[in-house]
C-alpha cells in the first residue's frame, strides 16, 4: 500500500478509513426517457409570454422585462404538470407587421409554432384583441394545430367578463389566467395537457441522452452564427449589435455521427455589477447553463487581441470543472503577422489552461467546424477517464524515486498512497505523511498528463495529510 517501499501497518488502517470516507462525487446523470411533446407559447410584443412561463415551470428561468422585445429566440424549458413532463418554448414576440430585427423575432416564433404539438397563444386580454392578435390568430387556424387560448393579465372577475370578448379570435374557448399572480394557472395548465398527444412523433437517443456543450464567449464573438452554422438553418437570431442573445438558446446537432445537445448562451461582460435588467439575468442563466454543461467551447475573436473578458470567460470555465475547447474564431480575418502575435498572446495569457484542446474555426464561412466534433468527443472522453489504483501507484512509486517532494521543515513529505476519488472533472487524492509544496503539486499534475492524457478536461490534486505518530 506504501508508494515509498514501507508498510506500516496503523499508516495502512489510516489510510483505509480515509479511503472509506471519500465521496466519489461521479454525476449521476437520469437517462433521458425519450422525446417530450412540445407546447410552444406564442402571442405579440409584451403580453406575458415569459411571465406565464416562469409561471409554469415554477421559477424565474426566462428574462421578463418591462418592455417588449426582450425575448429574441425560441427557448427551451423543461416542466411537468399532474405527474405529465413536456417542452415549454418561450418565444419572441410575433407581429405579423414586424420590420427589421422584430421581423427575424417574429419568424423564430412561426417556426417554434410549426414544430410544437400544442400552440398556447397569450393575449393581453386587458387590451383586448388587436390587429396583431387577428393576424396571428389567423395563421395559428391554418396550422391544423391544437391552439389554447390563453387570455392573460385577468386579475378579477370584472376581467373574465371582458376576456369572452376573445372568442373572436375564432379559436375557441379564452381561458383566464393571470400569470403574474398565478391565477386560474392550474386551470389552463388541465386544458393544455389534454390537448398533449398520448405518445411522442419522434425519438432521440438513449441511455444518459446526448452531451451538453456550453457556447461562450464574450458579445458578439460568433457564437450564434456558429450554432446556425452547426445547425444548418438560422436557429437563433445573428446581428452586428452585441447582446442579441439573451436566453439561453438549445439545438440537437449531430456531429460526426454523435449527437449532441449545444446551448448558445448571452455573452459574459466584463462587470456583471454593471449589467441592468434583462443583461444581468442573461449572465445568470449563461452561469447556470455552464453549470449543467460537461463541455464548454470558449470562442475567442482571433483577429483581436485577447482581452480580460475572454480570460475571465476562461478562467469561469476552470473553475466550474468542465472540459473545454477553445475555438478561436473569425480565422478567415487573420493574417500572418496576427497568427505570430496570437500565439505569443497564447503563450503569455493562457498559461492556465495549457491542456485545452483547440480548434481554429471560422463560423461565417464555416471553416474546420467540423473539427469542433472530434475535440468536443476527446475533451468528453478525457474528462470522463479513471486511472486504475495499482497502475496510478506504480506511477507515484516511479515519480518519487526519480523526483523525491522538496524537504520542508527539515522532513521529507512521503506519498503513501494514491487514489483517483472521481471522474468528471477527474480528482486524484494523495495520501501523505506531509504538506506537499505547491511547485511539486503542479509538477505531479504535469506529469499524470503526460502519463495518461486528459487533453481537454482539468485535473484536480489534492492531499489527505497525516503527521508521523510519536512513539511512546
Amino acid at each position: 500500500m506504501d508508494v515509498t517501499g514501507e508498510y506500516d501497518e496503523d499508516e495502512g488502517g489510516w489510510i483505509e478509513a480515509e479511503l472509506a470516507g471519500i465521496a466519489t462525487e461521479e454525476a449521476k446523470r437520469e437517462p433521458d426517457a425519450g422525446p417530450l411533446p412540445v407546447v410552444a407559447v406564442v402571442g405579440r410584443p409584451n403580453v406575458g409570454k415569459s411571465t406565464l412561463v416562469n409561471r409554469i415551470i415554477g421559477r424565474r428561468e426566462a428574462v421578463v422585462e418591462d418592455v417588449p422585445g426582450v425575448t429574441r429566440d425560441r427557448v427551451t424549458y423543461e416542466a411537468a404538470w399532474r405527474g405529465r413532463r413536456f417542452t415549454l418554448v418561450d418565444t419572441g414576440g410575433w407581429d405579423p407587421d414586424a420590420t427589421g430585427m422584430a421581423l427575424r423575432i417574429a419568424e423564430q416564433a412561426q417556426i417554434a409554432a410549426e414544430l410544437a404539438d400544442v400552440i398556447l397563444f397569450v393575449v393581453d386580454a386587458s387590451v383586448g384583441v388587436t390587429d396583431s392578435d387577428e393576424a396571428v390568430g389567423a395563421v395559428l387556424r391554418r396550422s391544423g394545430k391544437p391552439v389554447v387560448l390563453a387570455a392573460n393579465k385577468v386579475d378579477n372577475q370584472q376581467m373574465e367578463l371582458e376576456a369572452t370578448g376573445l372568442w373572436s379570435l375564432g379559436l375557441g374557448e379564452p381561458h383566464p389566467v393571470s400569470a403574474l399572480h398565478g391565477r386560474a394557472s392550474g386551470d389552463l395548465l388541465d386544458v393544455v395537457l389534454d390537448a398533449l398527444p398520448e405518445t411522442p412523433p419522434q425519438t432521440f437517443g438513449e441511455g444518459r441522452g446526448p452531451r451538453r456543450i456550453a457556447l461562450l464567449g464574450k458579445p458578439n464573438v460568433g457564437k450564434s452564427s456558429l450554432l446556425n452554422k452547426l445547425a444548418g438553418e438560422e436557429r437563433v437570431l445573428v446581428d452586428p449589435m452585441a447582446g442579441t442573445t439573451r436566453d439561453p438558446v438549445d439545438e440537437l446537432i449531430e456531429l460526426g455521427g454523435t449527437t449532441y445537445r449545444f446551448i448558445d448562451t448571452a455573452g459574459i461582460r466584463r462587470r456583471d455589477r454593471e449589467l441592468k435588467g434583462a443583461d444581468f439575468y442573461a449572465a445568470m442563466r449563461t452561469r447556470a447553463v455552464l453549470e449543467r454543461a460537461e463541455v464548454a467551447v470558449v470562442l475567442i475573436d482571433a483577429s483581436e487581441v485577447l482581452t480580460e473578458q475572454d480570460l475571465r470567460i476562461i478562467s469561469l470555465v476552470i473553475d466550474s470543472g468542465r472540459a473545454m475547447v477553445v475555438a478561436f474564431n473569425k480565422w478567415d480575418l487573420v493574417d500572418e503577422d496576427r497568427r505570430y502575435y496570437l500565439e505569443k498572446e497564447i503563450d503569455r495569457q493562457l498559461v492556465r489552461t495549457p491542456w485545452a484542446l483547440r480548434v481554429n474555426i471560422s463560423a461565417k464561412t464555416g471553416r474546420h467546424v467540423e473539427k469542433l466534433g472530434p475535440a468536443i468527443e476527446r475533451a468528453l472522453e478525457s474528462w470522463g477517464t479513471r486511472v486504475p489504483t495499482a497502475r496510478l501507484n506504480q506511477f507515484f512509486t516511479e515519480l518519487t524515486q526519480a523526483t523525491p517532494p522538496p524537504v520542508r521543515g527539515g522532513r521529507q513529505p512521503k506519498i503513501l498512497f494514491a487514489t483517483q476519488a472521481s471522474t468528471e472533472p477527474p480528482k486524484f487524492v494523495l495520501f501523505t505523511t506531509a504538506f506537499l509544496e505547491e511547485t511539486y503539486r503542479r509538477f505531479i499534475e504535469r506529469r499524470i498528463r503526460e502519463e495518461f492524457g486528459f487533453a481537454g478536461s482539468p485535473i484536480e490534486v489534492t492531499m489527505k495529510i497525516r503527521e508521523k505518530r510519536k512513539k511512546k
